[in-house]
């Protein structure tokens, strides 16, 4: 799975564990299983804030799932220009590097 970000400055936390074809998003798990290779989901068919565009998945089965990364007012660069995660294993993901310095 990959990750993109969209950078938005705002007081909330994003918290990420991928399993296989799922997401689950500050607790709420999203199972993304069912798009074929090739195929996009539009946002508008997610029910939740924090997704930030279409997910796609590309004709070699790679998921791309565009989140909103919630940034405080000093967020260091690395979260004010976020660079993609790319093949997320399993497990939590790891966000320290966006966050502040006082966090």
């Amino acid at each position: 799975m990959n990750i993109t970000f969209s950078p938005v400055r705002m007081d909330a936390s994003l918290a990420l564990i991928v399993s296989g074809d799922n997401l689950t998003i500050n607790g709420e798990a999203f199972d993304f299983a069912g798009v074929p290779n090739g195929a996009t989901l539009p946002r508008a068919a997610i029910s939740c804030d924090m997704i930030a565009g279409d997910v796609e998945r590309d004709g070699s089965g790679v998921l791309t799932v565009p989140l909103i990364l919630p940034i405080g007012a000093d967020a260091p660069e690395a979260a004010r220009f976020p660079a993609p995660m790319l093949g997320l294993p399993s497990g939590p993901v790891d966000l320290s590097a966006f966050a502040s310095e006082d966090e």
